[in-house]
């Protein structure tokens, strides 16, 4: 089961910027563009789902039974940063913004696989669709102190 659908990632676009990703070749027809886009958007789905569960397979039995929201909204960032990728990101407004969604996508599952960002489902089974947390490492040396993680491998105390 795929973790978003094709819908969901079409309805990321605006129209014109659909035939930017259907390649040099201008197609007026909205459902001729979609038939033409469609194996490119699956490729991308399954390519990011992938991209998804290798991050994920230690912590997490995946392909997951019941996708959690976070997880969907990670699935079609990294969808449409691959489908955007085929004829290069540009550093414009538009494709900064998609590069600037794939890399938080990369840094939260980068989190998960790290086990600072639990996303709702138990390790290796449990199943909640619904929300993520971060938890606090509890100090056992100053009594109401907790160590946030801030960064890679910094961590910063608060009383």
């Amino acid at each position: 089961m795929a973790y978003c659908t094709v819908e969901e990632v079409f309805a990321m676009f605006k129209e014109d910027a659909l035939n930017t990703l259907a390649g040099t070749d201008y197609i007026e027809d909205p459902e001729e563009r979609r038939k033409v886009l469609m194996p490119y958007v699956v490729s991308a789905i399954e390519d990011a789902d992938a991209e998804i569960n290798g991050y994920l397979n230690k912590r997490y039995e995946v392909p997951f039974r019941t996708v959690p929201k976070v997880i969907c909204k990670y699935s079609k960032d990294i969808a449409v940063y691959n489908l955007a990728s085929r004829s290069g990101i540009d550093e414009g407004e538009r494709e900064k913004t998609i590069l600037n969604r794939y890399n938080a996508a990369i840094r939260f599952l980068e989190n998960v696989a790290k086990g600072i960002v639990e996303i709702g489902e138990g390790a290796k089974g449990e199943n909640s669709a619904d929300s993520f947390s971060v938890s606090p490492l509890t100090s056992s040396f100053i009594p109401g102190a907790y160590l946030y993680p801030v960064e890679h491998e910094r961590m910063v105390m608060c009383l």
